[in-house]
């Protein structure tokens, strides 16, 4: 009986030295990104009249993700059609619901409209611009990766209720180094030109007036 009760207590020992023994590595952290306009670059153009209450109002529609970017995941591509996602980095939420508040500073900037205001909202406004088929993918498919950004524009006349134009946007960056961080810093840069290439078309569709300027 003692020696079965010393066998027992031995088992249990090694049981509890062996546990002890084991290394268990702490899960890598998530590391989380914002998609900014970089500081001290200007993506103005000039205003289309030196009297503010003359100019149009705007307002922007909350801009829709293409399949596939609906979350805060951040997508990469390392085979043309298949759609990965990196485990430990991620946005802060969905690219296409940080658009907003760069579109809404920027359009403020730029001198072309009395008032940009964000949908939804109860005020009336001139023209609304929507966004969708929002993309933001960082693609392996050669070297240096590059980050590909891209979606849709449509311009509303409000007043008669009449698509003026539709455009798609697409621009890509290379990458500084081929991680994460290097899409994120490409991001900025791509985005900074995409809103340059959409204030300069919004200001030929107003300009001119007519959807085959726009």
């Amino acid at each position: 009986m003692k020696l079965f009760r010393f066998q027992i207590a031995a088992l249990v020992l090694l049981t509890i030295v062996a546990g002890c023994g084991i290394v268990r590595e702490s899960p890598a952290p998530i590391r989380t990104y914002l998609i900014e306009s970089p500081r001290g670059k200007s993506v103005g153009s000039a205003p289309l009249s030196s009297e503010s209450t003359s100019l149009p109002s705007l307002l922007i529609g909350v801009p829709e993700p293409a399949p596939g970017f609906e979350s805060s995941r951040m997508a990469y591509v390392q085979v043309p059609h298949e759609l990965n996602y990196f485990a430990t980095s991620q946005w802060v939420e969905a690219p296409a619901r940080m658009l907003m508040p760069l579109l809404v500073q920027n359009l403020e900037e730029s001198g072309m409209w009395q008032s940009v205001t964000p949908m939804p909202t109860s005020i009336r406004g001139d023209y609304r611009l929507n966004l969708t088929q929002v993309v933001v993918v960082q693609e392996f498919l050669q070297q240096p990766s590059r980050m590909r950004l891209a979606w849709r524009g449509q311009l509303m006349n409000l007043k008669d209720r009449q698509v003026i134009g539709a455009r798609k946007f697409e621009r890509e960056e290379e990458t500084s180094s081929e991680d994460a961080y290097g899409g994120v810093l490409a991001t900025q840069f791509a985005v900074s030109r995409l809103l340059t290439d959409l204030q300069e078309w919004l200001a030929e569709c107003v300009e001119e007036g007519s959807p085959a300027h726009c």
